[in-house]
């Protein structure tokens, strides 16, 4: 893990220009305890990417916990070492994440229990007035969260930042998307997942976890979602795939994990896949899209999945194809007892923030 000289406080550090902050930092040294998301001493203006952290998890419908998330991986991010191979001096464009809002964190909580009673009843078959009060209440605090992350979107990504955003459910980055289109026109959606979430207001939510890109494909800015990683989907999800006219292209897990068994190339795969993306892209990256032993206390684990570097090498696919990552998001990352799903989702957070880096700045390759 890298290290920072005890003396080298924000406090101190906030005086100073960006260029002397630079200048003044170490990226060897351990991260110290007034630093930022991973250990860096930019303050948001001086930052090129800011991540916003969304605590929300009002629909999950299996495992809890994400809504801890962003905080978790804000501190295992200290560990992760600053050091980017491919674009050596991405840590000196600036990272920066503010505060996990606690109001929206409140709100969470509060539409979780209406979730839990809702369901409850749901299941049991006892639906009527009440229960259909608690949907509604549900929908309405949903509503409040995509206008808020729309809003905070909006402002940043009009102030020339790159915006990552880290939840949360996987529900959390509607509001982004519809700024990404209000900004940028088209775009492609690149979804890492296990799950396909194109359902229709599953469990009576309009806009649940498993229904972020049913809700997505509304957004006529996007012109074609891919989705890589799907092994747990159901028969509507698997006719819309087909009747969609290729504007949504997935990439099963069963092409991956039987490919590999009959030797078919990873890359070949992924080629095809990046192939289908437009100029402007969107990552949208759930955790379970992973093999299961990188993120075992997420919501909804599922068996296969992408090895950590498979899906890094997917994204970095994107970037040397020469498509820019217009905005990113990380979801359904759950702590547990001890740190590793965190530590997973700040290492990977990390390639997310260099890459989507390295897509508009284009650094120059290192000569052999």
């Amino acid at each position: 893990m890298h290290e920072s000289k005890p003396y080298l406080c924000l406090k101190f550090m906030g005086m100073q220009s960006k260029e002397k902050k630079i200048a003044a930092f170490d990226p060897n040294s351990y991260a110290a305890d007034d630093t930022n998301v991973f250990g860096l001493p930019f303050n948001e203006a001086e930052a090129e990417v800011v991540l916003l952290p969304v605590p929300w998890e009002v629909t999950v419908s299996y495992g809890a916990g994400t809504a801890q998330g962003p905080d978790a991986i804000y501190e295992a991010s200290k560990q992760v070492d600053l050091y980017y191979p491919e674009f050596p001096d991405a840590w000196k464009k600036g990272v920066f994440m503010p505060e996990s809002p606690k109001k929206l964190l409140k709100l969470s909580t509060k539409l979780r229990a209406k979730t839990e009673e809702y369901l409850d009843l749901l299941f049991a078959g006892k639906t009527g007035k009440h229960s259909e009060k608690l949907r509604e209440a549900v929908n309405a605090g949903c509503e409040e969260m995509i206008t808020y992350v729309r809003n905070e979107t909006a402002q940043r990504v009009k102030e020339g930042k790159l915006v990552g955003l880290v939840g949360g459910d996987h529900s959390t980055p509607l509001g982004y998307m519809q700024t990404l289109e209000s900004l940028h026109g088209k775009f492609s959606v690149l979804q890492i997942d296990a799950h396909a979430d194109l359902r229709d207001a599953y469990e009576g939510f309009q806009y649940s976890h498993a229904s972020i890109m049913f809700n997505a494909l509304k957004i006529k800015g996007i012109e074609r979602l891919v989705q890589v990683g799907i092994r747990d989907f159901c028969e509507a999800e698997a006719e819309l795939i087909k009747k969609s006219k290729g504007r949504i292209h997935t990439v099963f897990y069963s092409e991956i994990g039987f490919g590999k068994a009959e030797g078919t190339p990873f890359a070949k795969l992924i080629e095809e896949s990046v192939s289908k993306l437009g100029q402007k892209v969107y990552i949208s990256f759930d955790i379970d899209g992973l093999d299961p032993r990188y993120c075992p206390n997420t919501g909804t684990p599922v068996p296969g999945g992408l090895e950590f570097d498979e899906a890094v090498y997917l994204i970095r696919a994107v970037v040397k194809s020469g498509r820019e990552i217009i905005g990113f998001d990380l979801n359904e990352v759950a702590p547990g007892q001890d740190e590793w799903d965190a530590n997973v989702g700040a290492r990977m957070l990390f390639h997310l923030c260099n890459l989507a880096l390295m897509s508009k700045n284009k650094p120059a390759k290192s000569k052999k």
